[in-house]
């Protein structure tokens, strides 16, 4: 079911430029979504990218050059989603994308006692609930339409691996993802009726900004409860393991690539730095074993 992600895939569906080329990326301001379209663009894609503020679509359309294309949306605002995706049609002509990568997403931090439901509903709701919305408003893109040309679309979904292994004062992170996970192998069967494939990526630490965002999250909120000293060791540790093992936003783009473009797709690639340590060796443990692992390293063991 998981394996290591295949680098020599065949990308017969790829190198087109924007003859029936296009790639649709969510959340590419930063991070994965910036890997994933650099890496796409010089696949010869075409990729239209989404991002909240103007300042940063005008940044990456200088940078990035024509084969990007900037869809001003947040994922939240299903409205915008839908207009967004008007856009793409219109540009597009009669033909189908050859997929949507869904890869916004945010962390919310926090143990779960504590956590204030709001804050959960909102990890929920960006991470699980709107990449449903994105999918609805594309669907007749990637080939639902019966009425547009050519083969139909992938969805490849960015989840994580803490939607298998889930990480301690990240909790409502890992719900999320894991939530995700069940979503999308559900709509890789449902969606066989089109002949829309849904491929899942895993990803281990990469070295993001979120990191960055992280170092500087205001966590006070959590001072007065009993986690306090784990979540501060929690912060500072997840920061230096992405910064130092972490890995390239560039990796992960590769790994879409192959999602996109590999002829028979696995269902999940799983690309995780120190791969026996981080995924393997957790996934073998039995369950209350990997439990007192993960408590002891995050100083959760009751004293």
């Amino acid at each position: 079911m998981n394996s290591t992600t295949d680098m020599n895939g065949d990308h017969s569906k790829g190198n087109a430029g924007a003859n029936g080329n296009d790639v649709v990326v969510t959340g590419v301001s930063t991070g994965i979504g910036r890997g994933t379209t650099k890496v796409l663009l010089s696949k010869g894609f075409r990729v239209f990218g989404s991002v909240r503020k103007q300042a940063d679509a005008d940044r990456l359309k200088r940078e990035l050059g024509n084969g990007f294309v900037p869809l001003l949306m947040d994922i939240t605002d299903a409205d915008a989603v839908h207009q967004a995706a008007q856009k793409v049609g219109s540009m597009m002509g009669d033909r189908n994308l050859v997929g949507l990568v869904n890869n916004a997403g945010v962390v919310v931090s926090g143990p779960l006692l504590y956590l204030r439901p709001s804050e959960y509903r909102r990890q929920l709701e960006v991470n699980m609930i709107s990449p449903l919305v994105v999918i609805q408003a594309f669907a007749p893109l990637l080939g639902t339409d019966k009425k547009r040309q050519g083969p139909a679309g992938r969805i490849v979904i960015i989840s994580s691996t803490g939607a298998k292994v889930a990480i301690p004062l990240i909790g409502a992170y890992s719900s999320s993802k894991a939530g995700l996970e069940g979503m999308s192998d559900a709509l890789r069967q449902e969606l066989m009726l089109f002949g829309i494939d849904v491929v899942i990526i895993e990803p281990g630490t990469v070295n993001t900004a979120m990191y960055d965002k992280g170092e500087k999250e205001d966590l006070s909120e959590f001072k007065p409860t009993e986690y306090w000293a784990a979540v501060q060791s929690f912060q500072k540790y997840i920061v230096t393991e992405a910064r130092t093992n972490g890995l390239s936003p560039e990796r992960l783009g590769e790994a879409v690539c192959v999602a996109l473009s590999k002829a028979k797709p696995k269902a999940r690639y799983a690309v995780v730095p120190q791969r026996f340590k981080n995924w393997t060796l957790p996934r073998l443990l039995p369950t209350r074993m990997l439990d007192a692992y993960l408590a002891k390293q995050m100083g959760l063991t009751k004293p």
